[in-house]
């Protein structure tokens, strides 16, 4: 039961973000229904109605000159059926009318205004003119009616009178015994009855009411119509939003980041500027903007309950995803935390991390592979700023960059020189963090993908779509690449991420002010110096063949390990919140 409230709590919370990212889709089609239907109701011209009704009774004329057994209760309404259809084509009526109206109406004018119509189950039948003038419409509705009214009392009048001339033919031919018979008698009933009727005036019909001028027109309707169309204009708004939401293959959230990849969520990065600019930037840009990396540093620890995870390859499916920012920043906090990291530059066909520490990119990784540079000498010591609160420090994080681009990045990225240098890498540092080219787009970095011990995907929100993730998908699982989790880069600060990620910059803000951070990160920068004091032993140089660059000063004997970097990791990450989702 609890399980299917969740459901329901997705479902909804996945149509609200579809109606927000939506909004201008259904706001601009109401308003456009909405607004196409005032206009045409405006343009129109205006028409009214006038109504005059009559009341019709039994046919007693008609049925005693002809002889006929006065109708029942049972065929009333087949009598008033026959009634509405002779008022409705009652020949030369329209013509009368439109001679009695004139005004340079014809007949057809007529027969086009008037509407005849029964008052529900009732005797009454209405008489409907319709025009674009009040006092017209009104003239027509009445001028019907008389002419009606005057053509069924002529026609009575003569139906009487040959009844008449019938029944006295017909008692003048009988003798004075058959004269006193009962059918005399009833002969002599019947003259009476046809001579009282032939006084009568209106005798089966009789006016109920007059038409008068409406005093507005009947339509257009212009608030009603409006009305319905802004209504009609919400409903297909709502449902081109669906249909373009449906149409739209890209992942907007993190969740469908996290279900089209089938990973763990490592980390949710929120889309900020800063990341583009300078380490100075960076440093004084938002506290949580950089937290997310260090919780994304402190997850990654948990795979090495069951496996070594030194080596960390970063890869995305095409360019613009961040991946390179990604790496970059979660070396820098590694770094920063304590644990020894090296930031290796894999993308040797566009390397562009040289420019962000504003340092040349050669040599790199491309002339350590063909043999031409020694570790030491492709190895950079990057000078990190780091500080809260206005205490400032700095930290050293070792780099290599790709290098000149090479004619065959694929053929050196799968060579065994590659092998070496990550083992000796992973020998010299509890962390590898290898930015690579956009698997979707080229294969260089598919040889590197069995030769680290994870591999960290990153997705952005809102660009990549389904298609692309479900292509790199495939492709890792081809390779059984060793896949830690997803990435999530570039979410903003709207619906239930945007909460997550203001929750913790909030949060960080207060950790900030309190002195925890600082405390930290403090910790940080003394261990990395004291670190560095003791990699300038010269009993811990591990030879030419390794490189004296400072990458190599500390080796793994030297390294403190995980007991360096848990002292100030620990209590930063008990105290701090990030909208990282564990599994």
């Amino acid at each position: 039961m609890q399980g299917r409230t969740e459901n329901d709590q997705r479902e909804l919370q996945r149509v609200l973000a579809i109606l927000r990212r939506r909004w201008w889709v259904i706001a601009l089609v109401t308003v456009l229904v909405g607004g196409a239907a005032f206009a045409f109701s405006k343009v129109q011209r205006k028409q009214y109605t006038a109504t005059a009704s009559i009341l019709f009774q039994s046919s007693q004329i008609n049925q005693l000159a002809a002889g006929a057994q006065l109708a029942t209760n049972a065929q009333a309404p087949l009598l008033m059926a026959t009634d509405i259809q002779l008022l409705t084509q009652q020949s030369g009526l329209a013509a009368a009318t439109a001679k009695a109206v004139g005004h340079g109406l014809t007949s057809g004018d007529v027969s086009r205004a008037v509407h005849i119509s029964q008052r529900g189950q009732t005797y009454v039948a209405q008489v409907t003119a319709v025009t674009h003038s009040a006092t017209q419409s009104a003239a027509i509705a009445n001028a019907f009616v008389q002419q009606f009214l005057n053509l069924q009392n002529r026609q009575q009048r003569n139906a009487v009178r040959g009844a008449i001339s019938l029944v006295n033919k017909q008692i003048a031919s009988q003798s004075k015994q058959q004269a006193a018979g009962p059918n005399g008698q009833s002969l002599a009933d019947r003259a009476e009855s046809l001579r009282i009727l032939s006084t009568l005036e209106n005798a089966n019909a009789q006016r109920l009411g007059f038409a008068t001028p409406p005093s507005a027109p009947s339509s257009p309707k212009v608030t009603r119509n409006t009305a319905l169309g802004l209504l009609l204009g919400l409903l297909l708004g709502l449902g081109l939003a669906f249909l373009v939401e449906r149409l739209d293959r890209r992942m907007k959230t993190v969740d469908d980041l996290e279900k089209t990849y089938g990973l763990p969520l490592l980390a949710a990065v929120p889309y900020s500027r800063s990341y583009a600019l300078g380490p100075q930037a960076e440093l004084n840009g938002h506290h949580g903007e950089h937290e997310v990396f260090r919780m994304l540093r402190a997850y990654l620890r948990y795979f090495n309950i069951d496996r070594q995870v030194r080596t960390v390859l970063v890869v995305s499916g095409s360019p613009g995803d961040g991946k390179t920012t990604i790496a970059r920043n979660l070396a820098q906090a590694a770094q920063e935390i304590g644990t020894r990291t090296l930031l290796l530059e894999a993308d040797l066909r566009r390397p562009n991390l040289a420019r962000y520490y504003g340092v040349d990119s050669e040599p790199g990784l491309s002339e350590l592979l063909v043999g031409s540079v020694q570790p030491s000498e492709a190895t950079r010591a990057i000078q990190i700023p780091v500080g809260v609160k206005g205490k400032r420090s700095e930290v050293t994080l070792h780099a290599m960059f790709g290098g000149h681009p090479p004619p065959n990045p694929a053929e050196l990225l799968e060579s065994h020189a590659m092998d070496r240098v990550l083992a000796d890498a992973a020998e010299q540092y509890e962390l590898v963090v290898i930015d690579s080219a956009p698997l979707s787009v080229v294969s260089d970095a598919v040889p590197l993908l069995n030769k680290v011990d994870g591999v960290v995907v990153v997705g952005q929100v809102g660009k990549n779509t389904r298609d692309s993730a479900a292509f790199l998908k495939d492709r890792l699982a081809g390779v059984n690449a060793p896949l830690l989790g997803v990435v999530a880069n570039g979410v903003r600060p709207k619906g239930k991420e945007g909460y997550e990620l203001g929750y913790g910059y909030s949060y960080y803000e207060a950790v900030a002010h309190t002195g925890e951070s600082d405390g930290a990160e403090m910790r940080n920068g003394a261990e990395m110096r004291n670190g560095a004091e003791q990699s300038n032993r010269p009993e811990q140089s591990n030879g030419p063949e390794q490189g004296n660059g400072p990458e190599q000063s500390n080796g793994p004997e030297q390294s403190d390990g995980p007991e360096q970097s848990d002292g100030p990791e620990g209590p930063a990450q008990a105290t701090r919140r990030t909208s990282i989702r564990l599994p």
